[in-house]
C-alpha cells in the first residue's frame, strides 16, 4: 500500500504545484504554440518517469528504430492498466496526444495537462460528438502531432486476451495519412490491476512494430483493419511473453 499512497499523492503534488506551470504554459503558448507542446510534453512525461519510479517498474522498450521520424504516427496499442498511458508518454519521441474517453475532461488540472499534449476527448455514445473528434484527430495528425487510441475501447480485464479493435479507431490514420504503429505492451496489469489495490515491482514491455501503412494494403486488409492490426499485435505479444516472462 505504501506505493499506492506515495504514487496519489505525488500526483496530486504534482497537479497542485504545477499551477504555476500551467500559467507559464499559457503565456509561452501565446507566443509560440510549438515550444509550449513541446514543454508540456517533457513536464509531463518527467511526471509520469517519476510515477514509474516511485512503482518500482522496469521498462524494457523495443522497436524505437520502427517509429518514423518524419511524419506524425498513430500508435495503437492493447490496454490492460492505467499504467499503460504512464508508461507510454515518456517514451514516444514528440510531442503525442491520446484519444481519451470523454469522462477524463472533467477530472480538474488533469485535463488542462491533457489539452496541453493535445490528448482528445471521446464520446462513443454520441455518433455526432465521436465524429467530431475523430476529424479534429484528423486535423492534428495532418499539422505533425502523433496520437495513441486503444481501440479495445476500454481496458481489458483478462490477462493473455484481446478484445476485438474497433474499426473506427483507424480513421484517423486513414484519413489523415499517417502510418498505424502497433505497439505491444505486455504485463502492465502486474504493477497494478493484477492485485488491487497495491502497487508492486515489475517489468513491462512495450514494443513498436513496424510501421502500417493503409493505402499500401490489399482492400480485404483495409476492410478488416482492426482484426489486422490485433492479430499482428497479438502475436507479438505472445513471443515477447516467452522471451521475458518464459510463458
Amino acid at each position: 500500500m505504501i506505493r499506492l499512497i506515495l504514487a496519489v499523492t505525488y500526483l496530486i503534488l504534482f497537479l497542485v504545484l504545477g499551477i504555476p506551470s500551467m500559467l507559464i504554459l499559457w503565456i509561452i503558448g501565446r507566443f509560440n504554440p510549438g515550444a509550449r507542446d513541446r514543454a508540456a510534453k517533457a513536464l509531463v512525461g518527467w511526471g509520469f518517469s517519476c510515477v514509474k519510479f516511485i512503482a518500482g517498474t522496469r521498462l524494457i522498450v523495443k522497436g524505437m528504430e520502427n517509429i518514423p521520424a518524419d511524419s506524425a504516427v498513430l500508435y495503437v496499442g492493447n490496454h490492460r492498466s492505467y499504467f499503460d498511458i504512464v508508461l507510454t508518454c515518456p517514451v514516444f519521441p514528440g510531442v503525442t496526444g491520446y484519444v481519451a474517453k470523454r469522462e477524463m475532461a472533467k477530472w480538474p488540472l488533469l485535463n488542462i495537462w491533457m489539452k496541453y499534449i493535445h490528448c482528445l476527448f471521446l464520446d462513443r455514445k454520441d455518433i455526432k460528438q465521436g465524429l467530431k473528434t475523430i476529424l479534429k484527430g484528423v486535423e492534428e495528425v495532418k499539422n505533425g502531432i502523433s496520437l495513441c487510441i486503444f481501440p479495445e475501447g476500454t481496458r481489458n480485464k483478462v490477462n493473455d486476451t484481446f478484445l476485438p479493435f474497433h474499426e473506427g479507431s483507424f480513421k484517423i490514420a486513414e484519413k489523415g495519412g499517417v502510418p498505424v504503429i502497433p505497439m505491444v505492451i505486455v504485463n502492465s496489469a502486474d504493477v497494478f490491476e493484477d492485485h488491487l489495490p497495491r502497487i508492486r515491482r515489475a517489468t513491462v514491455v512495450i514494443d513498436f512494430q513496424p510501421p502500417v501503412y493503409i493505402d499500401r494494403l490489399d482492400k480485404e486488409t483495409r476492410k478488416n483493419l482492426g482484426s489486422h492490426v490485433s492479430g499482428l499485435i497479438s502475436e507479438r505479444y505472445f513471443e515477447l511473453k516467452k522471451e521475458f516472462f518464459n510463458f
